[in-house]
């Protein structure tokens, strides 16, 4: 648990960029954003990524499929990787090694889902 001045991180969970994009945009319906908010809005804003469905759709068979911790998965989806190069960058740090045949495979699950612009 990390503590910041006045304030306590409860739990932590990661999740996609599509979704922390959607969550600000309907914040912003009904709030103003503070500078810390809108910067990250206008980074996520400039960035090709999946829909929130499509992201957790592949997040979801990521997990299943190939047994990636949400951590990976979630990186995997954010980063929309185009091929194997990129993708063994993402492999690179993490414990579980992943093989040749099951990065493809990885990539194919990817091209099956449309980028929003």
């Amino acid at each position: 648990m990390i503590s910041m001045i006045g304030k306590e991180i409860i739990e932590s969970e990661p999740i996609s960029s599509a979704e922390v994009k959607k969550v600000l945009e309907d914040f912003s319906e009904d709030n103003e954003l503070n500078y810390e908010q809108n910067i990250t809005l206008n980074h996520l804003a400039r960035f090709k990524r999946y829909s929130v469905e499509d992201s957790e759709e592949i997040i979801e068979k990521l997990q299943e499929e190939f047994g990636l911790r949400d951590k990976v998965a979630v990186r995997i989806v954010d980063l929309v990787p185009k091929d194997l190069a990129d993708l063994r960058l993402i492999f690179a740090k993490e414990a579980i090694k992943i093989e040749k045949p099951d990065m493809e495979k990885i990539l194919e699950l990817l091209e099956q889902y449309n980028i929003e612009e």
